[in-house]
Protein backbone atom coordinates (compact mmCIF):
# COMPACT_ATOMS: atom_id res chain seq x y z
CA UNK A 1 0.00 0.00 0.00
CA UNK A 2 1.30 3.44 -0.85
CA UNK A 3 2.25 5.27 2.34
CA UNK A 4 0.16 8.28 1.34
CA UNK A 5 -2.90 6.04 1.72
CA UNK A 6 -1.89 4.59 5.09
CA UNK A 7 -3.97 5.52 8.08
CA UNK A 8 -2.57 6.23 11.52
CA UNK A 9 -4.24 6.79 14.87
CA UNK A 10 -2.46 9.55 16.79
CA UNK A 11 -3.02 10.21 20.49
CA UNK A 12 -3.45 13.97 20.94
CA UNK A 13 -3.68 15.43 24.44
CA UNK A 14 -3.33 19.10 23.52
CA UNK A 15 0.19 19.29 24.89
CA UNK A 16 3.52 20.12 23.31
CA UNK A 17 4.67 16.54 22.79
CA UNK A 18 1.46 15.21 21.25
CA UNK A 19 1.18 18.21 18.92
CA UNK A 20 4.71 17.54 17.68
CA UNK A 21 3.94 13.86 17.26
CA UNK A 22 0.84 14.64 15.20
CA UNK A 23 2.86 17.00 13.00
CA UNK A 24 5.47 14.30 12.45
CA UNK A 25 2.84 11.73 11.49
CA UNK A 26 1.24 14.17 9.05
CA UNK A 27 4.63 14.99 7.59
CA UNK A 28 5.22 11.28 6.98
CA UNK A 29 2.15 11.34 4.71
CA UNK A 30 -0.15 9.33 6.95
CA UNK A 31 -3.87 10.02 6.90
CA UNK A 32 -4.13 10.93 10.58
CA UNK A 33 -7.00 10.12 12.90
CA UNK A 34 -6.60 12.02 16.17
CA UNK A 35 -7.79 10.54 19.46
CA UNK A 36 -8.22 12.49 22.71
CA UNK A 37 -9.69 11.63 26.10
CA UNK A 38 -11.84 13.45 28.60
CA UNK A 39 -10.77 11.21 31.47
CA UNK A 40 -11.61 13.44 34.41
CA UNK A 41 -8.41 15.49 34.29
CA UNK A 42 -8.22 18.71 36.28
CA UNK A 43 -8.99 20.99 33.36
CA UNK A 44 -10.79 20.75 30.02
CA UNK A 45 -8.73 23.46 28.36
CA UNK A 46 -6.29 20.85 27.05
CA UNK A 47 -9.18 19.21 25.18
CA UNK A 48 -9.94 22.48 23.44
CA UNK A 49 -6.25 22.70 22.55
CA UNK A 50 -6.33 19.15 21.18
CA UNK A 51 -9.30 20.04 18.99
CA UNK A 52 -7.63 23.20 17.67
CA UNK A 53 -4.33 21.43 16.97
CA UNK A 54 -6.09 18.58 15.16
CA UNK A 55 -8.01 20.98 12.94
CA UNK A 56 -4.94 23.09 12.22
CA UNK A 57 -2.87 20.10 11.17
CA UNK A 58 -5.67 18.73 9.01
CA UNK A 59 -6.55 15.36 10.49
CA UNK A 60 -9.13 13.19 8.74
CA UNK A 61 -11.14 12.76 11.94
CA UNK A 62 -10.80 13.64 15.62
CA UNK A 63 -12.57 11.61 18.27
CA UNK A 64 -12.87 12.57 21.93
CA UNK A 65 -13.71 9.69 24.24
CA UNK A 66 -15.04 10.16 27.76
CA UNK A 67 -13.62 8.00 30.57
CA UNK A 68 -14.24 8.37 34.29
CA UNK A 69 -10.79 7.88 35.77
CA UNK A 70 -11.81 10.06 38.71
CA UNK A 71 -13.73 7.03 39.93
CA UNK A 72 -10.36 5.33 40.42
CA UNK A 73 -8.33 8.38 41.45
CA UNK A 74 -4.82 7.81 42.73
CA UNK A 75 -3.32 10.77 40.87
CA UNK A 76 -3.06 14.50 41.41
CA UNK A 77 -4.50 14.89 37.92
CA UNK A 78 -7.71 12.97 38.67
CA UNK A 79 -8.16 13.46 42.42
CA UNK A 80 -8.48 17.02 43.68
CA UNK A 81 -7.68 15.90 47.23
CA UNK A 82 -4.09 15.32 46.00
CA UNK A 83 -2.19 18.54 45.34
CA UNK A 84 -0.12 19.03 42.21
CA UNK A 85 3.51 19.37 43.44
CA UNK A 86 5.02 22.82 43.00
CA UNK A 87 8.40 23.15 41.30
CA UNK A 88 9.20 26.87 40.88
CA UNK A 89 10.64 27.52 37.43
CA UNK A 90 13.16 30.06 38.66
CA UNK A 91 14.90 27.55 40.93
CA UNK A 92 14.73 24.53 38.65
CA UNK A 93 17.84 22.91 37.22
CA UNK A 94 18.21 20.82 34.09
CA UNK A 95 20.31 18.44 36.19
CA UNK A 96 17.09 17.14 37.74
CA UNK A 97 15.68 15.86 34.44
CA UNK A 98 15.38 12.09 34.24
CA UNK A 99 17.48 10.10 31.82
CA UNK A 100 16.28 7.45 29.42
CA UNK A 101 14.57 4.50 31.16
CA UNK A 102 15.42 5.90 34.60
CA UNK A 103 12.67 5.40 37.18
CA UNK A 104 12.84 7.45 40.38
CA UNK A 105 12.54 5.83 43.80
CA UNK A 106 9.02 7.19 44.04
CA UNK A 107 6.72 7.65 41.06
CA UNK A 108 5.34 11.24 41.04
CA UNK A 109 1.77 11.78 42.25
CA UNK A 110 0.98 13.23 38.80
CA UNK A 111 1.30 9.73 37.33
CA UNK A 112 -2.16 8.51 36.35
CA UNK A 113 -2.36 4.74 36.96
CA UNK A 114 -2.40 2.76 33.69
CA UNK A 115 -3.31 5.86 31.64
CA UNK A 116 -1.13 5.14 28.61
CA UNK A 117 -2.23 1.50 28.62
CA UNK A 118 -5.87 2.56 28.56
CA UNK A 119 -5.31 5.22 25.90
CA UNK A 120 -3.25 2.94 23.68
CA UNK A 121 -5.87 0.21 24.00
CA UNK A 122 -8.54 2.56 22.65
CA UNK A 123 -6.16 3.65 19.89
CA UNK A 124 -5.56 0.01 19.04
CA UNK A 125 -9.29 -0.69 18.86
CA UNK A 126 -9.92 2.27 16.57
CA UNK A 127 -6.94 1.30 14.41
CA UNK A 128 -8.49 -2.14 13.87
CA UNK A 129 -11.80 -0.59 12.88
CA UNK A 130 -10.08 1.79 10.47
CA UNK A 131 -7.81 -0.86 9.03
CA UNK A 132 -4.80 1.12 10.28
CA UNK A 133 -1.56 -0.57 11.26
CA UNK A 134 0.12 2.48 12.77
CA UNK A 135 -0.37 4.20 16.13
CA UNK A 136 1.55 7.29 17.23
CA UNK A 137 2.08 8.37 20.83
CA UNK A 138 4.25 11.23 22.10
CA UNK A 139 5.94 9.50 25.03
CA UNK A 140 9.42 10.66 25.94
CA UNK A 141 12.09 8.89 28.01
CA UNK A 142 14.57 11.77 28.35
CA UNK A 143 12.96 14.96 29.67
CA UNK A 144 10.04 13.37 31.48
CA UNK A 145 8.67 13.04 34.99
CA UNK A 146 9.59 9.42 35.65
CA UNK A 147 6.39 7.72 34.49
CA UNK A 148 6.84 3.96 33.95
CA UNK A 149 4.56 3.95 30.88
CA UNK A 150 6.81 6.35 28.95
CA UNK A 151 9.74 3.94 28.64
CA UNK A 152 10.87 2.08 25.50
CA UNK A 153 10.44 -1.23 27.35
CA UNK A 154 6.81 -0.48 27.99
CA UNK A 155 6.09 0.51 24.37
CA UNK A 156 7.79 -2.65 23.10
CA UNK A 157 5.70 -4.76 25.48
CA UNK A 158 2.46 -3.06 24.41
CA UNK A 159 3.26 -3.53 20.73
CA UNK A 160 3.97 -7.21 21.34
CA UNK A 161 0.64 -7.56 23.15
CA UNK A 162 -1.18 -5.68 20.39
CA UNK A 163 0.01 -8.16 17.78
CA UNK A 164 -1.05 -11.10 19.93
CA UNK A 165 -4.44 -9.73 20.93
CA UNK A 166 -5.91 -8.42 17.67
CA UNK A 167 -7.38 -9.89 14.52
CA UNK A 168 -5.03 -7.76 12.46
CA UNK A 169 -2.01 -9.03 14.36
CA UNK A 170 -2.83 -12.72 14.10
CA UNK A 171 -3.58 -12.29 10.39
CA UNK A 172 -0.07 -10.98 9.84
CA UNK A 173 -0.87 -7.27 9.61
CA UNK A 174 1.66 -6.04 12.14
CA UNK A 175 0.58 -3.20 14.42
CA UNK A 176 3.37 -0.66 14.93
CA UNK A 177 3.43 1.79 17.84
CA UNK A 178 5.49 4.80 16.77
CA UNK A 179 7.26 6.90 19.40
CA UNK A 180 9.13 9.54 17.39
CA UNK A 181 10.00 11.63 20.46
CA UNK A 182 11.11 8.91 22.82
CA UNK A 183 14.86 9.63 22.63
CA UNK A 184 14.67 13.40 22.09
CA UNK A 185 15.28 16.13 24.63
CA UNK A 186 12.53 18.68 25.13
CA UNK A 187 14.60 21.21 23.18
CA UNK A 188 14.99 18.78 20.28
CA UNK A 189 11.25 18.13 20.31
CA UNK A 190 10.54 21.86 20.14
CA UNK A 191 12.97 22.40 17.28
CA UNK A 192 11.44 19.48 15.38
CA UNK A 193 7.95 20.86 15.82
CA UNK A 194 8.89 24.37 14.82
CA UNK A 195 10.45 23.02 11.63
CA UNK A 196 7.07 21.43 10.87
CA UNK A 197 5.11 24.59 11.63
CA UNK A 198 3.67 23.66 15.03
CA UNK A 199 2.20 26.65 16.87
CA UNK A 200 3.19 25.94 20.45
CA UNK A 201 1.19 28.89 21.75
CA UNK A 202 -1.89 26.75 21.07
CA UNK A 203 -0.65 23.85 23.21
CA UNK A 204 -1.20 23.29 26.92
CA UNK A 205 1.22 21.16 28.93
CA UNK A 206 0.48 22.34 32.49
CA UNK A 207 -0.81 19.92 35.11
CA UNK A 208 -2.87 22.63 36.76
CA UNK A 209 -3.91 25.10 34.04
CA UNK A 210 -6.86 27.38 34.68
CA UNK A 211 -10.16 27.39 32.77
CA UNK A 212 -8.62 29.70 30.16
CA UNK A 213 -5.73 27.34 29.55
CA UNK A 214 -3.13 29.51 31.26
CA UNK A 215 -0.24 27.55 32.76
CA UNK A 216 0.51 27.64 36.50
CA UNK A 217 4.29 28.14 36.01
CA UNK A 218 5.00 26.00 39.06
CA UNK A 219 4.42 22.33 38.23
CA UNK A 220 6.90 19.76 36.87
CA UNK A 221 5.41 19.90 33.38
CA UNK A 222 5.75 23.69 33.27
CA UNK A 223 9.36 23.35 34.42
CA UNK A 224 10.28 20.86 31.70
CA UNK A 225 8.50 22.90 29.05
CA UNK A 226 10.16 26.19 30.06
CA UNK A 227 13.59 24.56 30.21
CA UNK A 228 13.00 23.11 26.74
CA UNK A 229 12.32 26.49 25.20
CA UNK A 230 15.36 27.97 26.96
CA UNK A 231 17.62 25.17 25.76
CA UNK A 232 16.26 25.51 22.22
CA UNK A 233 16.97 29.24 22.28
CA UNK A 234 13.36 29.96 21.41
CA UNK A 235 11.00 32.41 23.06
CA UNK A 236 8.51 30.62 25.27
CA UNK A 237 4.99 31.28 23.85
CA UNK A 238 3.23 29.72 26.85
CA UNK A 239 0.37 31.71 28.37
CA UNK A 240 1.03 31.84 32.12
CA UNK A 241 -1.35 32.78 34.92
CA UNK A 242 1.16 35.29 36.28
Amino acid sequence: MDQKQQKAVVLVSGGLDSATTLAIACNQNFDCYALSFDYGQRHRSELMAASLISKTLGVVDHKQISLDMRAIGGSALTDESIDVPLVPIKSASTDSASTESEIPAEIPVTYVPARNTIFLSYALAWAEVLGARDIFIGVNAVDYSGYPDCRPEYIAAFQSMANLATRAGVQGQEIIVHTPLIKLSKAEIICSGLALGVDYSATISCYDADSEGRACNHCESCRLRAEGFRAAGVEDPTHYQN
